[in-house]
């Protein structure tokens, strides 16, 4: 017999759609980033390798951008979840304004805007914030800044993502599911929704749905409208 589900732990699975009230850029929408660059260049190992200045370039202005950012109103609603319920946010976006919301447990399956890590050795992974690299810089651990040494901490294009059995584990154990800001088109992240239990309560926000996945009640609307409805009521519930 399968173990039923948690009915007092919630999952959030968050993309970039959530954080675009906030002032960041999507990547698949008409004006996302995706459509302004290429992507192979930008995000790839093989990119990184020909041009390691360029990239660096692109994502510190990214986190820059990130950095100048606040929450939104469906941030802070999430956060406030963990006022009854345990919560676990599994979020696609590299920014970090949930965890400037206020959540405490955030599973990021593509890495994280505001961290650099060692090219030869994965250990060494620092947070950056809205610190600015040049040639007369120094690197996070403190020797001269070398481009190529050092790679934004992101999951780029041909590469695992990361924490992926967590998140389905998580995914099973849920008793409510919410999936908001997500176009449910990037694989392996989209088939995280497949883990969920059948008795879950499942909902999915969304502005425009091309479709809303089988079994979950569909909320169509903005985000920052949307997610603080629905998660006031499971709070008054």
């Amino acid at each position: 017999m399968k173990a039923a589900p948690n009915p007092n732990k919630i999952v959030v699975f968050s993309g970039s759609g959530l954080s675009s009230a906030s002032g960041i850029a999507t990547f698949r929408d008409s004006h996302g980033l995706w459509q302004q660059y290429d992507v192979m260049q930008l995000a790839s190992p093989s990119g990184f390798a020909q041009n390691p200045q360029l990239v660096h370039q692109f994502y510190q202005e990214r986190r820059l951008r990130a950095f100048a950012a606040s929450p939104n109103a469906a941030h802070v609603a999430i956060a406030k979840l963990e006022q009854q319920f345990e919560v676990v946010v599994v979020t696609q976006n590299v920014d970090d304004l949930h965890e400037r919301a206020g959540s405490s447990k955030v599973v990021h399956l593509h890495g994280k805007l505001n961290e650099l890590r060692h090219c030869h050795d994965a250990s060494k992974v620092y947070a950056v914030a809205d610190t600015v690299f040049d040639e007369h810089s120094l690197a996070p651990d403190g020797t001269p800044w070398q481009p190529h040494l050092w790679r934004p901490n992101i999951v780029w294009f041909h590469e695992q993502v990361q924490h992926l059995a967590e998140a389905a584990a998580h995914f099973r154990d849920a008793g409510k599911v919410l999936v908001v800001g997500t176009s449910l088109v990037v694989e392996p992240a989209a088939s995280l929704i497949y883990h969920c239990r059948q008795r879950a309560e499942k909902y999915f926000v969304d502005v425009r749905p091309e479709h809303c996945p089988v079994g979950f009640y569909l909320w169509q609307g903005e985000a920052v409208e949307q997610v603080p409805r629905l998660l006031e009521s499971w709070l008054n519930a």
